[in-house]
């Protein structure tokens, strides 16, 4: 569901330009994809995928869903694609992993 609302966005020529027009696009950037790593770390734990595979493989799929998205910018209509966002993506993916497995560490130190 995530990916899918990242798509639509994409979709858009300008979305929520209240947002995009006061905050940096690479912030944005970074957010969203940082958001989207942390789901994809969850999910890879939760099937079982040890936690330095599982945020590895969250922030390498990360990465390709958004190479995948900044070629679907090429197409849209008043978007266009750029090798910077796509690092911002990968630090995002990376990031949002890394906070899952060190959420899940803390709270079951906790525990």
């Amino acid at each position: 569901m995530y990916m899918a609302v990242i798509f639509y966005l994409s979709s858009q020529p300008n979305p929520i330009p209240q947002i995009t027009e006061r905050v940096w696009d690479k912030g944005l950037h970074t957010i969203e994809y940082g958001g989207l790593g942390f789901l994809l770390c969850r999910a890879l734990i939760g099937e079982g995928i040890g936690w330095v595979r599982a945020a590895v493989l969250a922030a390498c799929l990360t990465t390709a869903y958004g190479s995948t998205d900044e070629w679907h910018q090429l197409f849209t209509p008043g978007r266009s694609s750029d090798l910077r966002d796509l690092v911002a993506d990968t630090v995002g993916g990376a990031i949002g992993s890394s906070a899952y497995v060190a959420a899940r560490k803390l709270t079951q130190g906790a525990a």
